[in-house]
């Protein structure tokens, strides 16, 4: 962007895009809104830690990125002055089976240092493998 001073979603958007260690697990953000970003991962063998079950590491990103992209979303366009998660729950509802998976992070609360935000990731089927809640520092 030439002149022009870039959102905190088009910064998250550049980062999930440029990230090393995103492009190794293979994210991918499908969707990015004010409060909300929702980020998508393909099955593959690599991402297993037995069988075809995915690792629940593979799944705890998916939700910590997806809620700090969220956070970066901000509304009116703003850039976090800080940008880092402070507390990250992850609670496992059921293996992911070779499966496709899919997060939805959602901003519930902005502060004026730190965001609260919601996750759930689903299998292709929309049955939930996963629930996240993400404390963001953003000032």
């Amino acid at each position: 962007m030439e002149g022009a001073k870039q959102t905190g979603a088009e910064l998250a958007r550049e980062w999930i895009r440029n990230s090393p260690f995103a492009q190794r697990v293979g994210l991918r953000l499908e969707s990015l809104e004010p409060d909300e970003a929702i980020l998508a991962v393909d099955y593959d063998e690599s991402l297993t830690t037995l069988g075809d079950v995915v690792h629940g590491g593979v799944i705890s990103t998916l939700i910590d990125t997806a809620a700090a992209a969220a956070a970066w979303s901000t509304p009116d366009g703003s850039v976090p002055s800080a940008a880092t998660t402070v507390g990250l729950t992850v609670e496992f509802l059921s293996a992911a089976h070779g499966a496709d998976l899919r997060v939805r992070g959602r901003v519930v609360k902005r502060g004026r240092t730190l965001c609260f935000v919601d996750a759930e990731v689903t299998g292709p089927d929309g049955d939930l493998v996963a629930k996240g809640i993400v404390t963001y520092k953003v000032g």
